[in-house]
């Protein structure tokens, strides 16, 4: 009776609670079941901090089968137009309600309303706090919403890829241009902490000091796979050979050293958002289209995007699927573009296709990237 009741558990359920430990002395008393696109997340707080755990869709069913009648009694889940209820009695009898319900309906608008974030706020996330994002309660301090935004974006577009690394091998991954390692940390916190990846970090960055600080707060933090390097981007040589490469903020040509170095190493996924893109501002001469050059905003924005589409396409042509996304919405940062590769079998004709189009590109603004130098 129990399994067919939970037949209803199907794509539209928008929201689950799970209550009445079976064990009174548990210390988790119950559990939020959200939707989050094709996912739910699973929340419960244990010892005064709210726990959270990411499952398919496809598993939320046999998860609550498994874990309704041997941990928790009761289960009450709701879709658009009704709330279901299922209680298991001490007895071992199978109680089964329905009923019309507004909340699972208002659950979904608010779900299409309002973000829900990888990394809620409420959660202690202690690299968060001493960054001075979220106060020591989880709270987003008031100047960093943009950061906090940034941060749960770029976890968004990551973990869509993540399934093609599978949990029991080992994740190598480098971020060039670190810097004070925002995202570093977190990436290696969601993926390692809440995500139970085998996750080994590094962290790339010019400056000793900010290195420094950064290996003495992975040591605090326990994180003992996550190290800081002093190192260049370009001739940067790792010890291993990476799966994950990813930048953020990687000024100019950087961006460039960094893509070209992950191709190189046949890195399986990079992610990459460009940052104060001059190179072909200042070399650019646009013949024909001259219009470009005449105002000076015109011509630097041009110059960013026609850098980011040469290198989404040279990213093609060395076997990449490639996508340019908005990592965030304009209002917040300017710099709201990122590059999202993935190691694909290519076919030869695309990655010509996407070589002519480049050189076309090339012959109109009168100079050639370091880029497509590097990769041509």
């Amino acid at each position: 009776m129990k399994e067919k009741f939970l037949e209803n558990v199907t794509k539209s359920v928008t929201r689950c609670v799970l209550s009445e430990p079976i064990d009174k002395s548990s210390a988790i008393k119950k559990i939020n079941v959200s939707k989050w696109n094709d996912q739910y997340k699973l929340t419960h707080n244990e010892n005064n901090k709210d726990i959270h755990k990411n499952i398919p869709e496809s598993e939320l069913r046999g998860y609550l089968s498994e874990i309704l009648g041997s941990e928790f009694r009761s289960l009450v889940f709701w879709d658009e137009e009704k709330e279901y209820s299922i209680r298991i009695t001490k007895s071992g009898r199978v109680l089964t309600r329905s009923c019309a319900s507004d909340i699972g309906r208002a659950a979904q608008k608010t779900h299409n309303r309002e973000k829900n974030y990888l990394i809620p706020e409420g959660t202690v996330v202690a690299p968060l706090v001493d960054m001075g994002i979220f106060t020591r309660e989880g709270r987003i301090v008031s100047t960093m919403h943009d950061k906090y935004r940034q941060i749960n974006r770029f976890l968004e577009l990551f973990c869509d890829e993540l399934d093609r690394f599978p949990k029991e091998k080992e994740l190598n991954v480098i971020d060039f241009g670190c810097g004070k390692s925002y995202l570093t940390f977190i990436v290696y916190y969601y993926l390692h902490e809440v995500l139970g990846y085998n996750v080994h970090i590094t962290g790339l960055d010019l400056k000793r000091d900010v290195i420094e600080g950064c290996n003495a707060a992975a040591k605090r933090y326990g994180y003992t796979d996550l190290s800081f390097e002093v190192g260049d981007i370009n001739g940067y040589k790792p010890s291993f050979s990476p799966d994950i490469v990813f930048t953020l903020h990687a000024c100019d040509t950087a961006t460039d050293f960094a893509l070209y170095n992950a191709v190189t190493w046949g890195a399986r996924l990079i992610m990459s958002v460009p940052c104060c893109q001059h190179e072909v501002c200042g070399k650019m001469k646009a013949g024909e289209l001259k219009i470009l050059e005449r105002y000076g905003l015109i011509k630097e924005r041009a110059s960013a995007l026609f850098t980011d589409a040469i290198r989404a396409n040279m990213l093609i042509t060395k076997g990449y699927s490639t996508k340019v996304l908005e990592f965030v919405d304009m209002s917040h940062t300017p710099k709201n573009v990122l590059i999202r590769a993935v190691k694909a079998s290519i076919p030869e004709k695309a990655k010509k296709e996407a070589r002519e189009e480049v050189e076309v590109l090339l012959g109109h603004i009168g100079c050639e990237p370091t880029i497509y130098r590097l990769l041509k």
